[in-house]
C-alpha cells in the first residue's frame, strides 16, 4: 500500500482558560488529546462523536487554522509544522474545508461568481478571463444552474448554498477535503443529495475526505474507515464494516445502538448512557469514559487505557474490551 496522504500522530490541542482581574492563565481546555490516524488517497475517514468531543478541532488543526499544542501532522510525507510560508500556501491549495453552516461561510456581499473566483485570485492563478471561465464551470459540477453565478448567497436554499461551498472547496482541485458537519444543518432529503454529490466528486477527482459528523447512519454510508472520539480522544477505530458489525468499545456500542432500524419487525437494544460528558477543562482520571460507562471497574477510574489491536486495522482503548465482547451492561 502506498504511503498515506495524511498521517496524524499524537496530536494534542489545548486552549487556554483565563480568569481573574488580570486574566491570568488558570487552566486549559483539553480539546484534543493524543489523537492518531491516517487517511489514504481517495478514501474517506469518518470522524464521529458527540458535540464537543474535539472532532472539529482536529479538522481545523489539520488545516493549520489552529497550531497544535503537541504531536505531528504529516501531509504527503511532510510535517506541516516545519513548512515555510510558500509550502503552507501550497498546503492550503491541496487541503480544503467544507463548513457546517453554508450561509456563515459565504460572503453575503459577494456574488457566487466572485466567491468562486476568489481561490484562484488568492493563489495567483490564471488571468482575469481564465478565472471567470474556471469559476463559470463550477456550478454545473455541483448541480447548480449557470445563472447562479450572478446571484448572492441569500437567494439560495440551504442545500444550494452548501453546493456553492463544495464548489469553492474543489475549485483548486485539492487532494484532501475536510467535511466539517457538512450535511448536519440540511434537511434529510437534501442530505442524501449532497452526500451523493460528494461521493461522485470523490470518485471523479480521487479525493480523500475526512467526514466529521455525529450521525452514524450517514457516516456508515460514506466512510471507508471510522474513528470514534470521546472527550478529545479516539476510543476506537477500524474500517467501517468492522466498526458497525463488531464494535468493541462501550461508547461505540452505545452510539450504534441509537441508530434507528428501518425494519419495524426488528427491535434493537438501546444502550442509555447516564450522566453528562465531563468538562474538557478537568477531564476525569483514568479512562475518560468511566463516569458514564455501564461496565466501569476500579481500574478504569485510575489507569488510562492504551490502544490495543483487536486485529489488523482495528484498535480500541478499553481495559476490558475482550471480556465485554458479548456481555451486557450492568443493571
Amino acid at each position: 500500500m502506498s504511503e498515506s496522504l495524511l498521517q496524524v500522530r499524537g496530536l494534542k490541542k489545548y486552549f487556554p482558560v483565563r480568569g481573574g482581574v488580570f486574566l491570568r492563565h488558570v487552566g486549559n481546555v483539553h480539546a484534543v488529546e493524543d489523537v492518531s490516524f491516517s487517511v489514504d488517497r481517495g478514501k474517506t475517514l469518518g470522524l464521529v462523536g458527540e458535540s464537543g468531543c474535539g472532532k472539529s478541532t482536529v479538522g481545523q488543526t489539520i488545516l493549520n487554522l489552529h497550531n497544535p499544542t503537541a504531536g505531528n501532522i504529516f501531509y504527503d510525507g511532510r510535517d506541516i509544522a516545519t513548512m515555510n510560508r510558500a509550502e503552507l500556501k501550497d498546503l492550503r491549495r491541496n487541503v480544503q474545508i467544507i463548513f457546517q453552516d453554508p450561509f456563515e461561510s459565504l460572503n453575503a456581499r459577494h456574488t457566487v461568481s466572485r466567491i468562486l473566483e476568489e481561490p484562484f485570485l488568492i493563489h495567483d492563478l490564471g488571468t482575469s478571463a481564465e478565472r471567470r471561465d474556471w469559476a463559470g464551470d463550477l456550478p454545473h459540477r455541483v448541480g447548480l444552474q449557470a445563472d447562479a453565478l450572478d446571484r448572492f448567497p441569500h437567494e439560495f436554499s440551504g442545500g444550494q448554498r452548501q453546493r456553492i461551498g463544495i464548489a469553492r472547496a474543489i475549485a483548486l482541485k485539492p487532494k484532501l477535503v475536510v467535511c466539517d458537519e457538512a450535511v448536519s444543518a440540511l434537511d434529510v432529503s437534501i442530505q442524501s443529495q449532497v452526500i451523493n454529490l460528494l461521493m461522485d466528486l470523490q470518485r471523479e477527482m480521487n479525493l480523500a475526505l475526512i467526514f466529521i459528523a455525529h450521525d452514524l447512519a450517514v457516516v456508515k454510508h460514506v466512510s471507508d474507515d471510522v474513528a470514534v472520539m470521546y472527550l478529545g480522544k479516539i476510543v476506537e477505530q477500524a474500517d467501517a464494516k468492522t466498526i458497525y458489525a463488531f464494535p468493541r468499545h462501550p461508547y461505540t456500542k452505545a452510539l450504534l445502538s441509537a441508530i434507528p432500524i428501518p425494519d419495524p419487525s426488528r427491535r434493537g437494544e438501546r444502550i442509555i448512557l447516564s450522566g453528562d460528558v465531563p468538562s474538557p477543562i478537568d477531564p476525569p482520571n483514568g479512562c475518560r469514559f468511566h463516569t458514564r460507562c455501564p461496565y466501569t471497574e476500579n481500574k478504569c477510574r485510575t489507569l488510562e487505557p492504551t490502544e490495543e489491536f483487536v486485529n489488523e486495522g482495528h484498535r480500541v482503548a478499553c481495559h476490558f474490551w475482550k471480556e465485554l465482547a458479548d456481555s451486557h451492561p450492568k443493571s
